[in-house]
């Protein structure tokens, strides 16, 4: 708890306006007690306050920086401590909820380690710019470039790489506009896109991505190895056969890698060094070669320096059977390498500025170097040369000599007619060895290159994995999230990079994995300019990066066209890519991750929902598009879960649900400060689709009517208010009973449709789950014994914790079976009662229970009641057709249960015959909740009536699994008590859930189509 002490400083007469003004004063911020804080002095930061108030502090950094250890976060004073301690000028204690409880010795021991390790920290030109180099220049560079221009030409190799170039820059456009938005801590591709589409989209590509990175390492070692092999026939040396002697060698230099990687981030930068001057050396010797007059033994090999002829017939394509598409799809994992500097972002000094600076000019020397190399080999060789001394024309003699060589005095007709030249740009994959001055110097460069590409991917694929697992998204992974040593080395991960690594390097058929990573890459390409295009185009405020040179259009180009790309290079690859994105997609959809990072989808949800609303409220209401939207007095929602089941039931995915909780004043200061979190975990955890709305008031019925006046917006408004039944409203007060029916006459009053639930146990389980009850809810009977009340030494906040973890089962949740849902339609509401049970019957559970419906009718006319009521249902398209007429309700109830409602309303009875009128009044006016024997007996028949009902529903509806009855509408004279007996006379002796329930009179149903 930091200890606020106010300084207040003298005038400063260069900022002085009059004689009173003073300068604000500084807060001095202490993390440490008084007694450690002279021995750490350097951890007390000078905090200036505002000229509002001493502890209003001024805008502070460490507030916002999300990425700070918790120890080093900063909290500003709440509301209620400035509004408490307004105006206090002496020593304030604003306690800091990010810091904890820290001593001295903690901050002295943190504060040495900080010294102590420092991780190694990148900049922008070796962090980005030179790794991403190395990445892009592979062994394509070197085996494949010039075999590619021989065919294409100069101007359409011009074009591939135009083509491919737009892709990359583009995408470094949208990871820069990206990454500048906020910082960028670890993970690269995987944060990327996971914090801007959201963990569904993110995952997926973080898991395949990773995995991709993990194969390219294998692949360019076993480029790197066959390169080696070959150098080893040369000099007569074979371990074992071709195939094997490659694996050999790609084994040892993968484990060699690893090596490299684990020993940290400091060797393997310097490893990469050592591949960078190699490769600068290279392209020196190759340079340097082209310009070298060549010997005889080269000019045989289609060698002949820079020559105006060879470059013009150089510049036009021959294919040789191959065609645009396929030299493309050779040429595009040239360029793929720029994601490199991203995907260690967690280990760059400055990711905002770093990641935009270096991608964009590692993509400017790479794309030189590649414009440079086809231009000075086009222009120095031959597409076709023998090799052979004995090709060179003597004299003057040029009889039957085809070609360009004849020109330059050789004669290569005889092979390149036979197709079997040798050497020249189109048959030999060692052309800038060729033309270098030394032909063993470029080796180097295609070392340095494969190895260089090699030790990236194997770095980045483990720190993108281990980020991946950090975020808890998929299950299992979490063993490999732990890091190592000052940077958090993923090790675990880099032992798993390299076991997939060597699991495809021992396969060696490599062909067809290289297919599938180029669209690996490809797919993230397209997933990073839709995330750019996706988070400009929703507007969210939170979109505002420092790199504006990117164009949303732009993105969308580079997206559709990495698709296309995808299945011009290999369809079928394509298809297996996607394949993979849509089941990791489809898993973590259905698992639903609990993250919040503020990605685009979020922002975009806001924004449709916005618009939709605002379209909805221009839409006109029609009796075919009513659905019961449910304002659900709930209170905590976990503390009546068979209220939320009920009317989550048949509100699910189709009506609005609203969970209303009111706050009565005395339990206000008892609910936790997450008590709404809560509350919506709880509902997202028991997969009920619903809104959470809380108001505090001093009564139910107040707490009710401004919650139906003030929830939802615009025609997302609820029509229908939900409540339990007050099953305890024998042992209540005359307020409470009054509070409750006074509510349903509000119901009835603003025109809503009313549904009250009762259960043969009751809707409260807070004693279940340890929680204290909110006695503005206290409408159910307690079904708990007195020894399983919770401990009064149990905490506040471990009840709270429990009750919200807690999920109690209930009726709603068993499959039905084939039980019936009975409907007692006693009066006609317009058809809500009929409404819900169908809404039931389209779940699962409830699917094969068959409605019945009981309609009051006279004997004489039974047959004709029931024909016109099946018909009326037929007419409403609901399948139903079982209906019973009910034709002894007017007969008298069983004297036993007339006198056991009598009984239950005696309490509440004002015996007036012994008293003369005057007192009368007054004994009405002193307790007017009291039924007086007047209005009892003008309620006489009514009573009767319920309680025959009651029988007739006992008998008919004892195995249903939910039996619905119209509500009778209350008569304004009608008191309170004798409201809530007719309820409870109504629903009592059954054993299955019972719902009384009223529309609104207005219909829900139509027989037509307009």
């Amino acid at each position: 708890m930091g200890l606020l002490t106010s300084k207040l400083g003298g005038l400063v007469p260069s900022e002085a306006r009059n004689g009173n003004l003073q300068v604000p004063p500084t807060i001095v911020v202490s993390d440490t007690v008084p007694s450690a804080s002279e021995h750490q002095g350097s951890k007390t930061q000078l905090r200036r306050s505002s000229v509002y108030s001493t502890i209003d502090l001024v805008p502070q950094p460490e507030h916002y920086d999300i990425s700070l250890p918790n120890r080093q976060m900063k909290s500003r004073p709440s509301l209620e401590v400035l509004r408490s301690s307004y105006g206090s000028q002496g020593g304030v204690e604003v306690p800091d909820k990010e810091l904890g409880d820290v001593n001295a010795a903690d901050i002295e021991q943190e504060g040495s380690q900080a010294k102590g390790k420092q991780p190694i920290r990148f900049g922008w030109v070796l962090g980005v710019t030179v790794r991403s180099m190395l990445n892009i220049w592979g062994v394509i560079l070197f085996v494949r470039l010039t075999w590619i221009t021989s065919r294409a030409g100069i101007l359409l190799t011009w074009l591939i790489l135009a083509m491919s170039v737009l892709v990359t820059s583009i995408t470094a456009l949208s990871i820069s506009a990206i990454a500048t938005n906020g910082k960028v801590i670890s993970g690269g591709t995987y944060f990327v896109i996971s914090r801007s589409l959201g963990p569904e989209i993110g995952g997926p590509i973080g898991a395949v991505f990773a995995f991709g990175n993990a194969v390219a390492s294998a692949l360019n070692t076993m480029g790197f190895s066959e390169v080696v092999r070959d150098l080893m026939r040369d000099f007569g040396v074979v371990l074992v056969d071709s195939a094997n002697d490659a694996r050999i060698v790609a084994v040892i230099t993968e484990t060699v890698l690893l090596c490299i990687a684990i020993a940290g981030m400091e060797w393997e930068s310097k490893a990469q060094y050592l591949f960078f001057v190699a490769l600068m050396l290279s392209f020196a010797n190759y340079l340097v070669g082209t310009v070298i007059p060549p010997t005889v033994e080269k000019q045989a090999q289609g060698i002949f320096g820079y020559s105006a002829d060879i470059f013009v017939a150089n510049l036009t394509p021959d294919w040789r059977g191959t065609n645009f598409f396929q030299l493309f799809a050779i040429f595009f994992p040239a360029c793929t390498g720029i994601l490199s500097g991203v995907n260690i972002c967690g280990d760059l000094k400055d990711p905002a500025t770093a990641i935009p600076k270096g991608t964009l000019m590692a993509i400017f020397w790479t794309t030189l170097s590649y414009i440079v190399i086809p231009v000075t080999a086009g222009a120095c060789m031959l597409r076709d040369a023998s090799g052979n001394i004995s090709d060179m024309m003597t004299g003057n003699n040029t009889g039957g000599c085809v070609g360009l060589g004849c020109a330059h005095g050789w004669n290569f007709t005889s092979c390149t007619q036979l197709q079997n030249c040798k050497y020249g740009l189109s048959p030999s994959a060692k052309t800038m060895g060729q033309l270098s001055a030394f032909y063993y110097i470029i080796h180097a460069g295609i070392y340095a290159a494969s190895l260089s590409s090699a030790l990236g991917f194997l770095v980045s694929a483990p720190k993108i994995f281990q980020c991946l697992c950090k975020d808890n998204i998929y299950p299992y992974i979490g063993f490999f999230a732990k890091g190592y040593g000052k940077n958090h080395e993923p090790l675990r991960a880099y032992f798993l990079s390299y076991v997939i690594a060597m699991i495809f390097i021992l396969i060696g058929q490599l062909n067809t994995t290289a297919a599938l990573l180029s669209n690996f890459f490809l797919c993230s390409y397209s997933l990073i300019n839709f995330s750019c295009f996706y988070a400009s185009t929703v507007n969210s405020p939170g979109w505002r990066p420092l790199f504006r040179y990117y164009s949303r259009w732009a993105s969308l180009f580079g997206a559709v066209i990495s698709v296309v790309l995808m299945f011009l290079f290999t369809w079928w690859a394509a298809l297996v890519t996607f394949t993979l994105i849509i089941l990791l997609f489809a898993y973590l959809s259905s698992k639903k991750p609990t993250v919040n990072w503020g990605s685009s989808m979020q922002a975009s949800t806001y924004n449709m929902a916005l618009s939709s609303s605002v379209r909805l409220s221009g839409v006109e209401d029609h009796v075919k598009n009513f659905r019961p939207q449910c304002l659900v007095m709930t209170g905590p929602p976990n503390q009546r879960p068979a209220l939320v089941d009920f009317v989550g039931s048949f509100t699910k995915t189709i009506c609005l649900m609203i969970c209303g909780d009111i706050i009565m004043e005395q339990d206000k200061h008892a609910r936790p400060h997450d008590s709404t979190d809560m509350s919506l975990k709880w509902l997202n955890k028991r997969k009920v689709r619903s809104f959470y709305s809380s108001f505090p008031a001093d009564s139910v019925r107040v707490g009710a009517r401004h919650l139906l006046q003030a929830s939802g917006l615009g025609k997302l408004k609820p029509n229908t208010l939900v409540l339990g039944f007050k099953a305890n409203w024998r042992e209540s007060s005359p307020e409470s009973i009054d509070d409750y029916i006074n509510t349903i006459y509000d119901t009835f009053d603003a025109n809503y449709c009313l549904c009250i639930l009762r259960m043969m146990d009751g809707l409260d389980v807070s004693e279940q789950l340890d929680s204290e009850v909110n006695q503005a809810f206290e409408l159910d009977e307690s079904v708990e014994d007195e020894d399983q009340k919770p401990s009064e030494t149990e905490s506040a906040d471990d009840l709270s914790d429990e009750g919200h973890d807690t999920q109690n089962k209930t009726v709603f949740q068993n499959d039905q079976g084939k039980k019936t849902i009975d409907v007692y339609w006693i009066a006609d509401d317009g058809g809500l009662t009929l409404l819900v049970p169908y809404l039931l019957t389209r779940r699962k559970r409830w699917r094969r229970s068959k409605i019945r419906v009981f309609i009051l009718g006279d004997e004489e006319n039974q047959e004709e009641g029931r024909n016109k009521m099946i018909a009326l249902l037929k007419n409403f398209r609901l399948d139903c057709s079982n209906v019973t007429v009910i034709t002894d309700s007017e007969r008298s109830p069983n004297p036993k249960n007339l006198s056991r409602f009598v009984e239950s309303v005696a309490p509440f009875r004002l015996h007036s015959e012994p008293h003369e009128g005057d007192s009368v009044n007054e004994m009405k006016q002193s307790a007017p909740w009291k039924i007086s024997d007047k209005e009892f007996e003008a309620f006489r028949f009514q009573s009767e009536t319920k309680v025959r009902l009651n029988e007739i529903i006992r008998r008919n509806s004892q195995h249903a699994a939910l039996v619905l009855v119209s509500l009778p509408v209350p008569h304004r004279d009608c008191t309170s008590a004798l409201f809530m007996a007719w309820m409870d006379t109504l629903t009592c002796g059954l054993h299955c859930p019972v719902v009384l329930i009223r529309g609104n009179q207005e219909n829900v149903f139509t027989f037509y189509c307009q």
